[in-house]
């Protein structure tokens, strides 16, 4: 028989009714069972005291068992991830005791995954019959990935923010020990900050997907675009790097090199004078990078007392620690020379 619902509401003054109006199929099992499917419940039963369960259709895919067998929790326990077996065997150990509605999430292994399972049903042996518990399973992978991605996510923003902050700090310190006045210092600081952005800025563009790694002149040039005067049209600035990527962490910590030089050339250097030019040419032997620095045509420059006056300490350390390699000044009457030497696995990443 048919069952129908009346719903009643008004309209101004008037009721209205829609009793009749909205027929609803018979729930045979058959019907129950189609709703369960278009929801993705599997159903259990659970003999408590012969440790037997029995499952539907949907529950015996979900657990890849065979059709119509019988199993038990000692049996399904070995497709259980070891990692939440414990966890699972507590859980349902307990649930005879627990009382109200309970459930529990945790993973399997599959033939070819590993899934997610949530289980729910009632404990303290409510509704329990002839020692029969019953509950649902429910595939809830995609969630979990969804929440493990979200996780992973929060982490890596918060790794990053990190390191910003950290990166910030370290040129704020570098830049007050260099700059003679406050309005100097916030100049020089501004434009180190946005040298950083043009490289995350080509490694990530955005509004896009971002990508693994932008080619290394395509990077130089974007960093030292600030520093030619002439747009690019007079070589003042020459750069000469064969074909080579370079990933998204180099970039970042390149950038901060070629900034730090590239500041102390325009104050120091080749930059600071009109017919001063700079050259960057780079060479990959093996597992080696050599990117050299030739500054020509500025003042005669001289090797300084203490090397923090051109911001060694951040060149050298970054070199060091994020690109594995070093870094070599020689302080020719031409004009300074400086050597990176870095390692090509680590610049692609």
């Amino acid at each position: 028989m048919a069952v129908s619902v009346g719903l009643h509401h008004r309209h101004g003054n008037t009721a209205i009714s829609t009793a009749n109006a909205l027929p609803l199929l018979d729930w045979d099992p058959g019907h129950l069972q189609a709703a369960l499917a278009a929801a993705g419940v599997g159903l259990w039963w659970w003999n408590v005291e012969t440790d037997e369960i029995v499952m539907d259709g949907r529950a015996h895919d979900l657990w890849d068992l065979a059709p119509g067998s019988t199993t038990s929790f000692a049996a399904m326990s070995a497709k259980i991830h070891p990692r939440d077996l414990d966890r699972v065997r507590a859980a349902f150990a307990a649930t005879r005791g627990t009382p109200g509605s309970y459930e529990i999430d945790f993973r399997i292994l599959s033939v070819d995954e590993i899934r997610w399972v949530s289980t729910r049903g009632q404990g303290s042996d409510a509704d329990i019959e002839n020692h029969v518990m019953r509950g649902i399973f429910l595939d809830v992978t995609g969630r979990k990935q969804a929440e493990e991605a979200n996780e992973l996510l929060a982490g890596e923003m918060s790794h990053r923010v990190k390191n910003l902050l950290l990166v910030a700090s370290q040129l704020a310190q570098i830049t007050s020990r260099s700059a003679t006045t406050t309005a100097e210092m916030a100049s020089d600081l501004a434009k180190r900050l946005t040298a950083l952005g043009r490289a995350h800025e080509l490694v990530r563009p955005a509004g896009g997907k971002p990508v693994k790694s932008a080619l290394l002149a395509d990077l130089l040039a974007v960093l030292l675009q600030a520093y030619d005067d002439s747009d690019g049209h007079s070589g003042r600035i020459r750069i000469a790097v064969p074909r080579m990527n370079i990933g998204e962490g180099a970039a970042t910590t390149l950038a901060l090199v070629v900034h730090e030089l590239a500041t102390n050339s325009l104050k120091y250097g080749a930059l600071s004078a009109i017919a001063g030019t700079l050259e960057l040419r780079c060479s990959a032997p093996d597992e080696e990078v050599v990117l050299v620095w030739t500054e020509r045509g500025g003042p005669a420059v001289k090797q300084p007392a203490t090397a923090s006056g051109y911001g060694s300490d951040l060149v050298r350390r970054s070199v060091g620690r994020h690109l594995g390699g070093g870094i070599d000044h020689e302080w020719s009457p031409e004009g300074l020379i400086v050597t990176l030497r870095l390692r090509r696995d680590r610049l692609a990443a």
